[in-house]
Parts: C-alpha cells; sequence; structure tokens
C-alpha cells in the first residue's frame, strides 16, 4: 500500500500575456496561527481569505509605513512594462496585494516585486536580512468580473481596516 503524500504548496500559475492577482507577506507576519492556516485542509480560496483577515488586523512584521510604501509604489510603477504592468496595488503594513498583467514568467516577476522592494525595506529601515516569505498566492484572473473583483478588493483592503493613510497605500489604473 501506498502513502499519498501531502502537497503543501499548490504551484505557481505562468500565463505570460494574462492578469494575475497576488499576495505575499511579510516573513515576520507569519505567527503560529497563520503557520496553522497555511498547512490546514481548508480549500485554497477559504484558506486565502482567512489568512488576509487576520493579517489586516495583525501587527506582526509590519515594516511597510510612510516612506517604504511611497518607494515600493515608485519602484513598481516605474519597472519594465516588458516584465509586468501594474493595474491595482495595496501595500498593506505587512503584506502586498498587487494585480498585474504578467509579460515575463513568473520567478522573475517575483523576483523584481519581492527582492526590489525587499531592498528597499532594508535600506530605509537600515536593517538586513530576509523581508517576505518564502511563498506567495497568485490566483490567475478568469474573466472581466474576476478582474474588477479583485481590483476592488485590492482598492478598499487599506479603507476597509480603517488605515490612516489608506490613499496612499493603494494605487489604481482605474481610480
Amino acid at each position: 500500500m501506498t502513502k499519498e503524500k501531502k502537497h503543501n504548496h499548490l504551484p505557481h500559475t505562468n500565463l505570460i500575456g494574462h492578469y494575475q492577482f497576488i499576495t505575499f507577506r511579510t516573513k515576520d507576519s507569519l505567527d503560529e496561527y497563520l503557520k496553522k492556516l497555511y498547512n490546514s485542509n481548508d480549500i485554497e480560496k477559504i484558506k486565502q481569505y482567512k489568512m488576509d483577515k487576520y493579517l489586516d488586523q495583525s501587527q506582526n512584521g509590519a515594516l511597510l509605513y510612510g516612506e517604504v510604501v511611497e518607494k515600493i509604489r515608485d519602484y513598481y510603477l516605474n519597472y519594465d512594462k516588458n516584465v509586468f504592468e501594474i493595474e491595482a496595488l495595496c501595500i498593506m503594513p505587512n503584506h502586498i496585494h498587487v494585480l498585474l498583467k504578467q509579460n515575463d514568467n513568473m520567478t522573475n516577476v517575483m523576483r523584481i516585486l519581492k527582492g526590489g522592494a525587499g531592498h528597499i525595506v532594508n535600506k530605509i529601515l537600515g536593517r538586513k536580512g530576509k523581508v517576505w516569505s518564502r511563498d506567495y498566492y497568485d490566483k490567475a484572473i478568469r474573466n472581466e468580473k474576476h478582474f474588477w473583483n479583485a481590483y476592488e478588493y485590492i482598492k478598499y483592503n487599506a479603507v476597509k481596516d480603517g488605515l490612516n493613510d489608506a490613499r496612499e497605500r493603494f494605487y489604481g489604473l482605474y481610480e
């Protein structure tokens, strides 16, 4: 009898030329509660919803404020459009949501999103080491309705959480 292997990580979507909804978190935001959720048997959509709701209220790993938010936003919006095109972006205190058109391999897109932003965080805060958790959540956009649902979620995420600087945390191509 063969034991079935449990997979903790789903494969990421790599669809060049398509829209993607991506979320990634700071390394220090992943406490025991989130690790338990991450390893739960919930379907991915439910798991992601629970994780986002928890992260929105948590201060664990909250590094993204003020100048850090501004510099990350500018870095993303001015990056080479041959890699990705930002449609919507919300930089929360301990995670980032982005809706983008993927124009290069997802591995390269994520290397730039996480690596560049991590460098900015460390430089401004005078720190060293990893900023982001190893994994990320991505969802290929299926249709126009799905696009607008993701866009609206990103647009109102910081507002819904009552952040005083919600306006500065959001960028949207279609404000």
